[in-house]
């Protein structure tokens, strides 16, 4: 029987895909400790800061190769909290995100950059306000171990970012109240049996 090169190479590629998928085990968030804390600067006054937590989203980790790995995150923009009610209304009005109970903040890995030991530049797409463009976080594992509550297989990462609002089309009276705003995010992810 007589084999190609194309058919040997596409062997070759389809053998090292599925090893690539079976070597990244799926982790699904756990919402009750995830969080994704923003702030930014008032006039110069005050830092004032808002977060989203009991979002979605599942890591595909690879813990003896983290390029390999990817994640996926999905929360609604309605889910954001400022801790003053007045605040977090006006946020949902036209003069930032204009929301409604279906607008979805996505986040969407398209490559890892390992840079030591437990840390990692994960670059991805973000859609905000109807706006996606390429982010990158500075993320670093915490611990990836046996969780004796859940009894299985467990990781906690935290990321930091720096974004501009009206990158996004959020840009309502910058630069008074500062256009950057850093984001912080700690994340703790059950494998999936």
């Amino acid at each position: 029987m007589e084999y190609n090169v194309k058919t040997l190479v596409l062997a070759a590629l389809m053998s090292a895909s599925a090893s690539m998928a079976l070597a990244a085990d799926k982790y699904a968030l756990d919402p009750s400790h995830s969080q994704v804390v923003f702030h930014w600067e008032h006039l110069g006054f005050s830092t004032t800061y808002g977060m989203f937590s009991g979002f979605d989203g599942e890591i595909m980790f690879d813990q003896e190769n983290p390029a390999n790995s990817s994640v996926t995150v999905s929360m609604p923009t309605t889910s954001m909290f400022t801790g003053w009610e007045e605040r977090t209304g006006h946020f949902m009005t036209d003069d930032f995100f204009g929301a409604t109970d279906e607008d979805m903040i996505t986040f969407n890995s398209t490559s890892i950059e390992v840079t030591g030991d437990d840390t990692a530049k994960i670059t991805g797409d973000l859609t905000l306000n109807d706006v996606t463009k390429s982010v990158v976080l500075d993320a670093t594992l915490n611990q990836a171990a046996n969780n004796p509550m859940a009894n299985k297989l467990w990781a906690g990462f935290d990321a930091t970012t720096t974004l501009l609002r009206t990158d996004y089309n959020l840009g309502k009276f910058a630069p008074h109240i500062s256009d950057e705003v850093q984001v912080i995010i700690s994340v703790e992810a059950g494998k999936v049996d």
